[in-house]
């Protein structure tokens, strides 16, 4: 004690010991930041990790918040291309000239070689068999039975299907035949010597009584000459998208009003009112 008394007087009375307490502050800084390594390098080990922890959250729910953004995007595409879609009909039955109504794809019949399609509209709107079927671009098909709430329409391109067609350049008279195929018609008919070549559109001639005179059918696509036939063999790909059409106009050939209710024509317009929005 007295040594520590003596070395305090010291230092207050001259400055010989600075030197020494600047030497012993050289050895005991080390050892100072050693003592604190642990506890430091502790603390940023946890600030690091819950950083890390934070922007792993944030990236995830950024993440989430992106995928949800982009379902948004694609249901908001679909709605635009119905809404075209939708447009498009209207504005086409309004060229028509006929009474007509939009329905929508309700189911397809998977029969081989059966070109079937359900629609969302039957007796309940006045639908009844024989009717004309159209989409934006041409003939669809026919209605052949109709329910309380939906019918069936036989498409142009199934085999037991046929509609009188003529050549809108030069109005030959023919019939159209489904082929089985999808994207194909067939013109049996037709001599060798026919009046018919590819490019020709073929529109409904009206005969038969079961599709409007006018309405665009097909085009021709190939025509070939059988030398040892009868007949040539001619096929044409139909104009409407029998593929991809999800909603259809159901067509009546005459100006007779659709017998519907009150309930049911204001449902009608309803439809046609979201329809334009």
């Amino acid at each position: 004690m007295l040594t520590s008394i003596a070395l305090l007087s010291l230092d207050q009375k001259t400055r010989h010991l600075e030197s020494l307490r600047t030497a012993l502050s050289l050895l005991a800084d080390p050892v100072k930041y050693l003592v604190d390594m642990p506890i430091t390098l502790f603390r940023q080990t946890a600030d690091s990790i819950h950083s890390h922890t934070d922007l792993k959250k944030e990236n995830e729910h950024l993440r989430e918040d992106h995928l949800m953004q982009q379902t948004r995007l694609l249901k908001l595409d679909a709605l635009e291309k119905e809404n075209i879609r939708l447009r498009a009909l209207l504005e086409n039955s309004f060229k028509l000239g006929e009474q007509v109504m939009i329905a929508e794809l309700l189911s397809i019949k998977m029969a081989p070689y059966e070109h079937i399609v359900s629609v969302n509209k039957g007796t309940r709107f006045g639908v009844h068999p024989q009717q004309a079927v159209m989409d934006e671009n041409g003939v669809v098909g026919q209605v052949i039975r109709s329910f309380p709430m939906s019918a069936d329409v036989m498409l142009i391109t199934d085999p037991n299907h046929a509609i009188p067609v003529q050549v809108n350049r030069n109005g030959l008279l023919t019939i159209a035949v489904g082929s089985g195929q999808i994207n194909r018609l067939v013109l049996p008919f037709l001599p060798n010597d026919a009046d018919i070549k590819p490019g020709d559109l073929l529109i409904t001639s009206g005969l038969g009584g079961v599709f409007p005179q006018g309405y665009p059918v097909a085009v021709v696509d190939k025509f070939t000459s059988e030398s040892d036939k009868p007949f040539a063999t001619v096929t044409a790909t139909p104009k409407a998208f029998l593929d991809r059409s999800r909603e259809l106009m159901i067509v009546w050939s005459n100006s007779t009003p659709i017998p519907l209710d009150s309930k049911q024509a204001t449902e009608q317009k309803e439809v046609l009112e979201d329809a334009i929005e």
